[in-house]
């Protein structure tokens, strides 16, 4: 029943805010009492901490599966994108922001975990793309990662509008890749800015 809990709470965080969901409308939604949520969330912090510790671990699990079917190292990114567009395309309010604004506490401890996770995701792909002819080889791996961090992290925890921060995250990406790219990363790049899904 716990799972099932943090299952749906996070779907209703996710979809309608970390603020705006109550207990009551947990519990409503699965048809259960608020008495039950209480027995393994004493707080609706807690519970919100472990939605998020959930939602990192299938976002994450999301990246290892686009990561191992080897696409190159620009398309890697955009079916990244992709994954995020889908995953909170119904959200209109940024959940980061939100989360940032209404629970900082938590938001710091996300931002923790997402700092280790994401870094090596973004210093393995610029690797990759080295290898592969599509980034330049005289890139400082280290100094790229950071600043692709930081302007995609920024961009999260303070846009509250979910659609302009991803129309914001693609430039970013755009903006990303070029600064890299050889002529053939250029010309992949080119190919997936005209894919209207992402």
């Amino acid at each position: 029943m716990k799972e099932k809990i943090i299952n749906k709470a996070s779907e209703m965080f996710l979809k309608l805010g970390f603020k705006s969901i109550t207990m009551d409308d947990i519990a409503g939604e699965m048809c259960i009492s608020k008495k039950t949520i209480y027995k393994y969330f004493c707080n609706k912090e807690i519970l919100i901490e472990e939605s998020t510790v959930a939602i990192h671990t299938e976002i994450h699990a999301i990246i290892d599966n686009i990561v191992s079917k080897g696409y190159n190292a620009i398309q890697e990114n955009f079916e990244i994108k992709k994954m995020f567009k889908e995953m909170f395309q119904s959200s209109d309010d940024s959940p980061s922001f939100q989360l940032k604004k209404h629970y900082p506490e938590i938001y710091e401890k996300v931002m923790q975990r997402e700092t280790t996770e994401f870094n090596s995701v973004f210093k393995n792909n610029i690797a990759k793309g080295i290898s592969q002819g599509l980034y330049r080889e005289n890139i400082n791996i280290d100094n790229y990662t950071k600043l692709y961090y930081n302007l995609i992290f920024s961009i999260k925890g303070s846009t509250s509008s979910e659609k302009e921060g991803q129309l914001l995250e693609l430039e970013i990406l755009e903006y990303h890749t070029r600064a890299m790219a050889t002529a053939a990363g250029i010309i992949e790049l080119e190919k997936h800015l005209l894919n209207p899904t992402i």
